[in-house]
């Protein structure tokens, strides 16, 4: 019977989604072991990044020899936090190792093929389509250091960001899609206005998720955040910083004693201040924040062309005189929304750009 090598490293991605943006700077993997075209085997990136995929796949007393291995990343031949996959891949005697990507890792990138070969195990790289920007986060945060950025942003049909006399303008299932994109970043990012009006928690509210809370800051650069907020009542579980400019240490202490983190910067106008800050973001351990702020904000991140993903949610009605902006929508309006993702959202449209 004829191997569907494609298949397998398909399954290996749909595990590996599972974890994506919970595994801190390493990048979320799939494996599969497969054996006698049965999957014997499978493990993913645990999450903060460790132990690997490989090692969770491997690690147990099942008979691999001979087996096929299927890992959506090229195994890491380094040693780090933990020994290289590689060794406990020769170590179950494995007969072929198949990946759809290559480390960029330089400590690993291209040398898991030679590796493996002088110990009999063969490599097969075999690129996808259907999840061909699974890594690019990954790749962003190895080549350049930084955070992937990826906004969200709910709109009317006629273009309205707010709705007079009610909450939402989108319905109850884009919500929902809402919080598997929050559980997909290891951070949130917002700032003072927005939570001081929503008194959001910004967290993941759907089953599965409940106990996934990313880590959280607030841009508030004039310390104006609200006292008696929700946010503000914080558990060991989330971390909660606040960027600000301001020098009021009665302030600062306040919120230092209620378990916020303060973040000093000297300002953020323009687009350098958002690149240092986004570098410093990711030296603290972050390799895929979510934008959720107002339209102001984001007019700054589209205009510094700072996003890498964006997430457009509309609902299907003209808010006419029942809706109003804060600001122009002139550069929302020029992403033109094209992409559109196949959901049912009861009447919503969810729109993906990537940049």
């Amino acid at each position: 019977m004829k191997t569907n090598h494609s298949f397998y490293l398909d399954l290996a991605f749909q595990i590996a989604e599972k974890n994506l943006g919970q595994t801190k700077l390493n990048p979320s993997v799939g494996t599969i072991v497969v054996k006698n075209n049965s999957v014997i085997s499978s493990g993913i990136t645990s999450t903060n990044g460790r132990p690997h995929a490989e090692f969770n796949a491997l690690n147990n007393k099942k008979n691999f020899e001979g087996a096929y291995l299927y890992t959506t990343l090229e195994p890491c031949t380094h040693y780090g936090q933990t020994p290289p996959c590689t060794n406990i891949i020769i170590k179950k005697k494995i007969k072929k190792v198949f990946y759809a990507f290559e480390d960029p890792d330089t400590r690993t990138h291209k040398k898991a093929k030679d590796y493996l070969k002088k110990n009999k195990i063969n490599t097969a790289l075999i690129k996808t389509k259907k999840f061909k920007n699974f890594y690019s986060s990954y790749y962003l945060n190895k080549k350049l250091k930084l955070p992937f950025v990826t906004a969200k942003i709910a709109i009317s049909k006629d273009y309205f960001t707010i709705r007079k006399k009610k909450k939402w303008i989108t319905n109850e299932r884009s919500r929902k899609i809402t919080h598997l994109i929050r559980s997909r970043n290891d951070c949130i990012f917002s700032t003072s206005k927005t939570i001081n009006q929503d008194n959001s928690l910004l967290n993941c509210r759907i089953d599965g998720l409940n106990n996934f809370k990313p880590d959280l800051f607030i841009i508030d650069l004039d310390l104006k955040l609200k006292k008696n907020l929700l946010v503000n009542k914080i558990n060991n579980k989330r971390k909660v910083y606040l960027i600000t400019k301001n020098a009021d240490n009665k302030k600062k202490n306040y919120f230092k004693k209620k378990g916020l983190k303060i973040l000093t910067i000297n300002s953020l106008n323009k687009k350098n201040d958002f690149i240092s800050l986004f570098h410093r973001i990711y030296k603290l351990g972050y390799s895929r924040a979510l934008f959720e702020t107002g339209l102001i904000f984001l007019n700054t991140l589209i205009k510094y062309k700072l996003l890498n993903d964006f997430y457009v949610f509309q609902s299907n009605e003209n808010l006419k005189k029942m809706g109003f902006n804060n600001t122009n929508v002139h550069h929302l309006k020029k992403i033109k929304l094209k992409n559109k993702i196949l959901i049912s959202l009861g009447g919503d449209n969810l729109y993906k750009k990537e940049f």
